[in-house]
């Protein structure tokens, strides 16, 4: 089981961004984290949470966490530490101009053991156009401050796919990053969405399916196995796993999403709404086709691969095709993608039959 926090509250608005997230509610934090309590509470039964039934991981995202005094995260650790399981992930995003030494520090002491920097680039013009509010000295200095209070796992976010994009510069991305002391990094192509700054500037999003796999590539050959279409790594994020494994998961905060059998969970995204009333929560029951297509999804795109018992005999002559073709390899009654670019056309294909 899975446990995900979600933070509503971010120092500025990047301009890709369309997570539920706000630059001007920080006078709700200590209310909001309270609101967390009460749900949690309300989670802890719904999923059956005791001793014997633990808490895999956890997950601290947002918005930004790195904006909320570790203070206020201490009651919510405080119930969970019972029932997290031994050796538990428990990672928090952070942003380099709010995740302070003291921050770490403080978070550190809570026990999380990984901390996932959303740094997006080193270069500092491109960052400005991204609308960051973190310049590379802050990326670099945070990330080093990080490994000297002892974090076991650093992850940081690069975004690719952006207007302006050179080899050059993602080459001088990367080997920046492989300088640090990271061992995983999360590789995400800039997408426009609805309601960002971007949406009226379409033409920012410019990617190139033979830059993209050049990128995967040198990421790779450093000795960073890809094992997610968006993530690498010498160390493999057991939270994200977990996803893709379609384990249950707690989703704790306005505009989280839980998950429990063949039921969603959707809290309120509105901040003031979820602080009044945490437990007004939204149900949504999947049918069992929508949970073969997003194990069949989510087992393509990732290391993780699809079950052979899942499939029927239509499905798995197309698998034959796809295996004879190269672009699926089987091992252990399992199914596993040999190229994640691919994954969404090889979902589609077999999900028609």
């Amino acid at each position: 089981m899975l446990l995900y926090i979600h933070i509503p509250f971010c120092d500025s608005k990047c301009s890709y961004c369309a997570f539920n997230s706000y630059v001007d509610k920080f006078s709700q934090r200590e209310r909001y984290m309270n609101a967390l309590s009460v749900q949690l509470e309300t989670e802890l039964k719904r999923f059956n949470v005791n001793p014997s039934n633990r808490i895999e991981t956890v997950f601290i995202g947002g918005g930004t966490p790195s904006t909320v005094d570790p203070k206020l995260y201490a009651p919510i650790f405080e119930r969970i530490t019972p029932f997290l399981q031994k050796d538990a992930e428990i990672t928090s995003e952070a942003n380099p101009n709010s995740a302070t030494y003291e921050w770490l520090e403080g978070m550190r002491a809570l026990g999380v053991n990984r901390i996932s920097f959303g740094v997006q680039s080193f270069n500092d013009e491109k960052l400005k156009t991204l609308g960051r509010a973190h310049n590379t000295d802050h990326a670099i200095e945070a990330i080093k401050n990080a490994s000297l209070i002892g974090y076991e796992h650093l992850s940081l976010d690069l975004i690719y796919g952006v207007q302006g994009d050179t080899k050059d510069l993602l080459l001088s991305d990367i080997d920046q990053a492989f300088q640090l002391p990271i061992d995983h990094i999360s590789l995400y192509s800039l997408t426009i969405e609805e309601e960002t700054a971007f949406e009226k500037l379409p033409e920012m999003a410019s990617e190139q399916l033979d830059l993209t796999q050049w990128l995967f590539d040198e990421i790779s050959i450093r000795g960073f196995e890809q094992y997610e279409i968006s993530n690498f790594g010498k160390y493999k994020s057991q939270h994200n796993l977990g996803y893709w494994k379609h384990k249950p998961y707690i989703g704790l905060g306005a505009g989280a999403v839980g998950f429990l059998n063949s039921i969603r969970f959707y809290p309120t995204t509105d901040i003031e709404a979820y602080i009044d009333a945490p437990l007004t929560i939204k149900e949504e029951i999947l049918t069992d086709s929508e949970l073969f297509n997003e194990k069949l999804f989510l087992g393509f795109r990732s290391c993780v691969g699809v079950e052979e018992i899942l499939l029927s005999k239509a499905h798995l002559s197309q698998i034959k095709t796809l295996v004879d073709g190269g672009f699926l390899e089987s091992r252990n009654g399992r199914y596993y993608n040999q190229n994640f670019l691919l994954a969404d056309e090889i979902t589609l294909r077999i999900e028609g039959y």
